[in-house]
């Protein structure tokens, strides 16, 4: 099955991005005589993730929307932030959010300044595509309550021709009724807990929890990395150290092959696939070095600059979004987003990186597929000569 054209969206150029991330939190990292700012995932969240610096586009036709059984599609623009553009299902293999609960949530999001409004079911937003049958499905204790116990199926009900009993019997004797999404309601009228144990029924129960945004599930955008169900690598197993960055001058080289290089492209099993830069085509890069000398094995290898090179990423149906292609780069810290090399500074030495994210969905009874990453830039944190660098694992 093949995608229409019209799926194509642009990744444009890459800038150096290294002045908006000043507020990204960050540990002190050593080994030996060499240091870096590692990130702190104990303080970054989605909601602190610089905006995406490029607009970008996915439209899935409606047979594949039905494949999939819910709508990916989206549009997003320059400046917009991460935790509106991400929807649930295009990392939950990277941080399996689905097993969050609102209550789960609530534990482990970092506070926030200043005074909040306590969320209502308009807020948890994939509740607008809810219907009471789904509803007992993802809460089958529901169905025993009385529809005066669940105020907003009692106003769905009785709005729409009535209803009574059990939730159960009006479900069974109003099946018109039971299949109309709660957006045909005021959902901004109701509390959380006006649905009894809403708060503790995990994300992943209620139809289509894939397409809802992380900012529209409330305090998800609050939850650092390192508290989520399947917490973010850290990425220091493996460890580089900055060498050399060398500028827009250098051309790809023959004699350097895939294994001269760290960056490439992500394929099937979410591991990064190292890619050479093609012979004499402009291929800045950052050099390094490694802590057991020319013996290492990241000894003069290369991570080469996504704006001099794209490499062909993704896999299944979505594989041909963007052309098929993303910025060359690497999983530093798990599939949840790709992070490239974005620009360097030969006569300053240091080289600037990017977080760069994808859509990705999982039809029934069918292998996941993502498109390339292709959403960002995200600003990350820069690297100057002679500072380690966070290399990961590539998985």
């Amino acid at each position: 099955m093949k995608l229409k054209p019209f799926l194509l969206a642009a990744i444009a150029s890459l800038v150096p991005l290294s002045a908006s991330v000043a507020q990204t939190p960050t540990i002190d990292y050593s080994q030996g005589l060499y240091k870096t700012a590692a990130p702190d995932w104990s303080k970054i969240t989605w909601d602190t993730l610089p905006p995406v610096q490029q607009p970008g586009f996915l439209k899935i036709p409606k047979n594949l929307i039905s494949v999939f059984g819910y709508d990916p599609s989206r549009s997003w623009t320059a400046g917009q932030k991460v935790d509106s553009v991400v929807m649930l299902g295009d990392a939950d293999d990277a941080f399996k959010m689905s097993a969050l609960s609102l209550k789960s949530i609530d534990t482990v999001a970092l506070p926030t300044t200043g005074t909040t409004t306590k969320p209502t079911l308009k807020d948890f937003g994939l509740m607008q595509w809810q219907t009471p049958k789904t509803l007992v499905k993802a809460m089958p204790e529901l169905s025993n309550l009385s529809l005066s116990e669940v105020p907003p199926l009692a106003e769905l009900f009785s709005k729409n021709g009535g209803g009574g009993g059990t939730i159960s019997q009006a479900i069974a004797s109003n099946p018109q009724v039971a299949n109309l999404t709660l957006d045909k309601i005021d959902l901004s009228k109701y509390s959380l807990d006006s649905i009894p144990g809403l708060d503790k029924t995990q994300l992943g129960k209620f139809k289509s929890w894939q397409q809802a945004y992380v900012n529209q599930i409330p305090k998800l955008s609050q939850v650092p990395f390192d508290k989520m169900p399947q917490p973010i690598s850290s990425g220091i197993g493996v460890v580089g150290i900055a060498s050399v960055v060398l500028g827009t001058a250098e051309k790809g080289d023959r004699r350097a092959g895939n294994d001269y290089f760290v960056s490439g492209s992500v394929v099937r099993g979410d591991r990064t696939e190292e890619v050479a830069c093609p012979p004499g085509i402009e291929c800045s890069y950052l050099e390094m070095g490694d802590f057991a000398g020319s013996q290492g094995s990241l000894y003069g290898k290369r991570w080469a600059s996504g704006s001099s090179q794209l490499v062909l990423g993704g896999y299944g149906i979505l594989a041909s979004v963007n052309g098929g292609k993303e910025p060359t780069g690497r999983l530093v810290y798990g599939s949840g987003f790709k992070v490239a090399l974005t620009g360097v500074n030969e006569a300053k030495g240091t080289a600037d990186f990017g977080l760069f994210f994808r859509i990705c969905a999982r039809p029934p009874f069918q292998q996941k597929t993502c498109t390339p990453y292709f959403i960002g830039p995200v600003p990350w944190l820069p690297v100057s000569e002679n500072d380690l660098v966070i290399v990961g694992t590539g998985r």
